[in-house]
Formats: C-alpha cells, sequence, structure tokens
C-alpha cells in the first residue's frame, strides 16, 4: 500500500480526518502528521513536517490543509525538492501534477468542501507527470534552488 503524508492545521483538521478515510477506500495509507484535533495550532509546524518527509523522499508525496491553504503553500515551497500545488478545483489539482509534478496538494479546509476535496485528491494521486516540455522548466527550478543554497541568490 502506497503512503501518502498528510497533516493540517486546526482550520483543516475536519476535511483532513476526511481525506484520511478516503485515502484507505482507495487503496492508500495515509501516514498523519498532525494535527490531532481542531484545537488552535501553528501551521508552519505541521507543514514542515510532511515537506521535511517529502523532501528526503521517505514518502514521495503528501496532502496539508489549512483554512485557506496559502499558509502552507508558503511554508512548503521553501523546501528543496517540494512543488506544493495550492488548488481549489479538479482542474488545478490535475494540471500541477501533468505540467509540475507536484508532489504536495494543499487544500483549504474552508474553501472547498468533502466531496470536491475528495475528487480533487482522487485526480492528483491519479495524475502522471507528463514530462517532456515540462521537465526542462523543472530542470530550472532545480538549478534555481542550488543557487540560493549556494548563496548566490
Amino acid at each position: 500500500m502506497q503512503k501518502i503524508a498528510i497533516a493540517s492545521d486546526h482550520g483543516g483538521f475536519e476535511l483532513k480526518e476526511d481525506i484520511k478515510l478516503f485515502l484507505k477506500e482507495i487503496g492508500y495509507e495515509p501516514v498523519d502528521f498532525g494535527t490531532e484535533n481542531s484545537n488552535s495550532v501553528d501551521y508552519p509546524d505541521f507543514g514542515a513536517k510532511v515537506a521535511e518527509t517529502v523532501a528526503r523522499s521517505e514518502i514521495p508525496k503528501g496532502i496539508l490543509i489549512c483554512g485557506t491553504g496559502i499558509g502552507m503553500s508558503i511554508v512548503v515551497n521553501r523546501f528543496p525538492g517540494v512543488r506544493g500545488a495550492l488548488c481549489n478545483d479538479v482542474y488545478s489539482a490535475r494540471m500541477s501534477r501533468e505540467h509540475n509534478d507536484s508532489n504536495v496538494l494543499i487544500l483549504g479546509g474552508r474553501v472547498v468542501g468533502k466531496g470536491l476535496a475528495r475528487e480533487m485528491v482522487k485526480t492528483w494521486i491519479t495524475t502522471k507527470f507528463e514530462g517532456g516540455r515540462h521537465q526542462k522548466r523543472l530542470d530550472k527550478i532545480k538549478e534555481l534552488e542550488a543557487k540560493i543554497r549556494k548563496g548566490e541568490i
């Protein structure tokens, strides 16, 4: 069973719990990095846990949920090799995989409903990266990451 890292803050907790059930229903193993309830927490703590796991290739993909998804997006995209995509519709979820090879799907728990979120997750998980001209663009992102790590930017 393929593992998928998942986490949320308090604003995404309810949707995270639903997505965990859905992942199990479709044959995936969600690895939950928190939060454990709807009490107020700081989203960077949970976004970083998933981003570190994906960046180290310990688990290939992750799903993050906060109130709008914006905070989690800012956090995860600071990690080299992590391509987090904030999506609010199925088309964006599909394109984030096909063209950007996103490895973290980010959802807004106060923005998308459970039914739509499930459809987006299924689309995102099953969509393959097209490669080709899109790989050239990802290679440029890797070059930028390397320059940033070296302090050239």
